[in-house]
């Protein structure tokens, strides 16, 4: 049974206060992305991706997900755990010596949900178009969805992807761009301005969708629907995922500060007082 809004927007909650602890635990990781992408994460695994109950690397007849900025992996770990991937008390284990649960995911442990290594940023869509191609060939009917930050964009192998998706006609991918305008040195626009992302992608024969409120559990399930229905037709599809970097947690919103900086003790104390436990801690 898929949960409800309430509970999704429990789990939601629940997934940002595993993100804080978790990089305060080992003062690493990358809370500002991966706070403002909670709802994309619950919203893809909870209720909108077909996906069986064991983890099968081909992932055959299910629909499957790549994160390509990597380093947004305390989000992707929290909701794979709470989605049962693996147990959620080895969300304790981030970053730490022998872990499963690298700062960047990777493939050689093994980690159920992980079908790729990221975090060297640009490669992921070509990885999802593989794939992508790979199920057309096999006859499976099921979809490809893979995620991008916004900064990443700048890496030049994305646009390479961009034209040979369009051109090869690769219409069972979805990839999303975490469209939140800050990137590690500032602003995207202050870093490298790249214009209209929206009339790039169009210009590159993609089928383009923007969800305006990236933090609305509904809003996103609305948009990734939207975008599910908009497969098959010949053009591979785009979402523009407008979101807030560090959203739900004051502090850590409107700045790029917090991109790869994790809080200390007091600061951790204010932001899980904004994020209350519901549905247990690790």
């Amino acid at each position: 049974m898929k949960p409800n809004t309430q509970q999704l927007i429990d789990l939601t909650t629940q997934v940002r206060r595993d993100i804080l602890r978790m990089v305060h635990a080992v003062n690493s990781g990358h809370p500002g992305g991966s706070l403002g992408c909670a709802e994309f994460f619950v919203a893809l695994y909870q209720e909108v991706m077909e996906r069986k109950e064991t983890f099968e690397m081909n992932g055959t007849d299910e629909d499957i997900f790549f994160l390509s900025n990597g380093h947004i992996s305390p989000v992707f770990y929290s909701v794979l755990a709470r989605s049962g991937y693996f147990p959620v008390s080895e969300l304790a284990s981030f970053r730490k010596i022998n872990t499963r649960l690298q700062g960047h995911p990777t493939t050689h442990d093994h980690l159920p949900g992980i079908r790729m290594a990221s975090g060297s940023l640009g490669q992921g869509l070509s990885v999802a178009l593989g794939a992508a191609q790979a199920k057309k060939l096999n006859g499976d009917s099921r979809l490809v969805y893979v995620l991008l930050g916004d900064g990443e964009l700048q890496e030049g192998q994305n646009w390479e992807a961009l034209m040979y998706a369009a051109a090869k006609k690769v219409d069972n991918v979805i990839a999303t761009v975490d469209l939140n305008g800050k990137q590690i040195d500032g602003s995207t626009d202050e870093v490298l301005h790249m214009g209209s992302i929206r009339a790039k992608f169009e210009a590159f024969g993609w089928d383009v969708l923007e969800i305006e409120k990236g933090n609305d559990i509904q809003a996103v399930i609305e948009g990734l629907r939207l975008a599910q229905s908009r497969t098959a037709n010949g053009k591979p599809v785009a979402i523009l995922l407008h979101t807030e970097m560090g959203n739900g947690v004051d502090f850590m919103m409107n700045t790029h500060a917090w991109h790869g900086k994790a809080p200390n003790d007091a600061q951790l104390e204010a932001a899980l007082s904004q994020n209350p436990e519901t549905l247990g801690d690790y």
